[in-house]
């Protein structure tokens, strides 16, 4: 896979940059730009590093039991890598074909949750994107939190019976790993491992499409994170296109920072938390037309990234 480091759209960043400061008043944060092509780090982790049983993350309800790395799970799995080594961060695929990956973060964070009790909040899950790529037969790979996967279960389950949709871990609460993240509260780092285990455990009860392929929240990340995160043989997947969708107030941005610069292996990032992201499902058609005119179809992330 290519090392090239990928150049974000102008208007990726701008659509970035504004979200990032509705994430101020707002309930969920916005991906950032991803800044690197594809890293290898394959230099093994001293077995001191692997935590050891953790509790659970701050985020989880006070009755869930603690979840903590099985060594092996996962093996064979499209974005498995060896256990003990730091994972791979991977921006996009090779630059040939026609392939392209349409992702959707499913994110849930505990004050998005409130927001649905409350009854302020009527949805975190955009069922008219569902229902285009259905009727569409368009594959697509879902980067779910766990938190929202107890909260859409009915969902989940949909999700997993369709063999054109992937599955991916996006943490269990959407907490950072890194400080400085958008805002977002820090899970603990000897929390770190457990909680990306419990969010793949919890995903695999589907059944379907699974893969090792997990995604950080507003996509911060760093070395003590990646460590972390060596126990569970995954590979870390950012994205060379970002659409901007959070706390979007129109389509049209949307749908310009989605075709502008995506190329043959491009990861396209976008969400399907359907309050925080009101104009996903009417960007959608106009992406997918774009893509069309472009020569470009989408594909299941495994499948662009070669590993399907």
């Amino acid at each position: 896979m290519p090392v090239k480091i990928p150049r974000v759209p102008l208007v990726a960043v701008l659509a970035a940059v504004v979200a990032a400061a509705a994430l101020l008043t707002g309930p969920s944060p916005l991906r950032a730009p991803a800044s690197a092509g594809m890293v290898r780090m394959p230099a093994a982790v001293p077995a001191t590093q692997s935590p050891a049983p953790a509790t659970p993350p701050a985020s989880a309800p006070a009755s869930a039991p603690p979840v903590t790395a099985r060594p092996g799970i996962g093996a064979g799995l499209p974005g498995a890598t060896p256990v003990g080594s730091l994972p791979p961060v991977v921006d996009h695929g090779p630059r040939t074909g026609n392939k392209v990956a349409l992702t959707f973060d499913a994110d849930m964070t505990d004050a998005m949750r409130r927001q649905l009790r409350s009854g302020a909040v009527r949805s975190y899950a955009n069922l008219k994107i569902i229902d285009l790529l259905e009727r569409e037969r368009v594959p697509a790979t879902f980067f779910l939190t766990g938190m929202w996967v107890e909260q859409y279960p009915a969902l989940t389950r949909r999700l997993a019976a369709n063999p054109r949709f992937e599955l991916a871990n996006h943490t269990y609460g959407h907490l950072a790993f890194t400080p400085d993240c958008y805002g977002l509260p820090r899970v603990p780092e000897r929390e770190m491992t457990a909680d990306v285990a419990r969010t793949f455990d919890l995903v695999a009860g589907y059944g379907g499409r699974q893969t090792r392929y997990f995604r950080f929240p507003g996509l911060c990340h760093d070395r003590k994170a990646l460590a972390a995160l060596a126990p569970l043989g995954l590979t870390v997947v950012d994205g060379d296109v970002v659409s901007g969708d959070p706390f979007a107030t129109s389509w049209r941005p949307v749908v310009r920072a989605a075709l502008t610069g995506v190329r043959p292996g491009s990861v396209i990032i976008l969400h399907v938390t359907e309050a925080n992201a009101p104009m996903t499902d009417e960007a959608l058609p106009h992406i997918l037309a774009g893509l069309a005119e472009r020569g470009l179809e989408p594909a299941p992330l495994s499948e662009v990234l070669g590993q399907g």
